[in-house]
């Protein structure tokens, strides 16, 4: 075992290239307060900081995999490993440095996450 959060969420974190750290600081901010936990009569008005959630953070480069011609991904919009290694270690103290406690995955392995998935909310960020 790698990390485990108990409620909170998982963030699938993709870096391309291009991106810089005032992106993953905004990104990480933007997660931090983002309202998609259910408050008073059942809206979502709450958010990691309101809840006390914490938050998942696996580095997933295959978000950026690119299947518009062929039936291979390609993977070329997505950041060299170092560069990507960089800004999902600085996303995630960014998130941290908020208030949210984080748990990591491995950086560039092949890992089994497991999760329970609560509500018909999957979201898709870009800073």
């Amino acid at each position: 075992m790698v990390g485990e959060i108990g409620p909170g969420l998982v963030v699938l974190l993709g870096v391309g290239r291009g991106d810089d750290a005032p992106q993953a600081a905004k990104l990480a901010d933007k997660i931090a307060k983002l309202r998609v936990f259910d408050g008073e009569g059942g809206r979502m008005d709450r958010s990691l900081l309101d809840v006390g959630g914490a938050a998942l953070c696996i580095s997933q480069f295959t978000l950026y995999g690119d299947v518009r011609r062929g039936l291979r991904p390609s993977f070329t919009d997505a950041a060299e490993p170092a560069d990507g290694e960089r800004l999902y270690e600085q996303f995630c103290r960014d998130l941290e440095g908020s208030g949210v406690p984080v748990s990591k995955g491995r950086f560039g392995a092949r890992m089994s996450v497991e999760l329970v998935n609560e509500g018909p909310v999957t979201l898709l960020l870009e800073a």
